[in-house]
């Protein structure tokens, strides 16, 4: 297994999944998103994965105003302002490989192992 977790050191959810990986001594690399974001690649996987720019966006991000801005605009130009504003995406982004979850989604990592 090659866990990422993308979070912030204030998101409740992104500690919560470290905590989940820890508690069952699994490796993790951690990226704070406030230090450095996902990559074009790994935004590109996380979104395949998931199925959807929808299912990434947080509804309750505290940039009203882009998130309606992203919400909006075409499909392709959606994809790139989100990519260019990161604070719009839900957290915390947990990869493995190609799996992908946005959220604490603790069922899904259990099927992981």
């Amino acid at each position: 297994m090659n866990i990422q977790i993308f979070g912030t050191k204030k998101s409740k959810d992104s500690r919560a999944a470290e905590r989940f990986f820890k508690e069952r001594g699994i490796r993790f690399q951690y990226v704070d998103m406030n230090e450095k974001g996902l990559s074009r690649g790994e935004f590109n996987s996380v979104l395949q994965a998931v199925g959807s720019l929808n299912a990434m966006l947080d509804p309750d991000c505290r940039d009203r105003e882009l998130l309606a801005l992203v919400t909006y605009l075409g499909e392709r130009d959606r994809a790139d302002k989100a990519f260019e504003n990161q604070s719009v995406l839900k957290l915390p982004i947990v990869r493995n490989g190609r799996y992908a979850t946005v959220g604490y989604a603790p069922d899904v990592w259990k099927t992981w192992s």
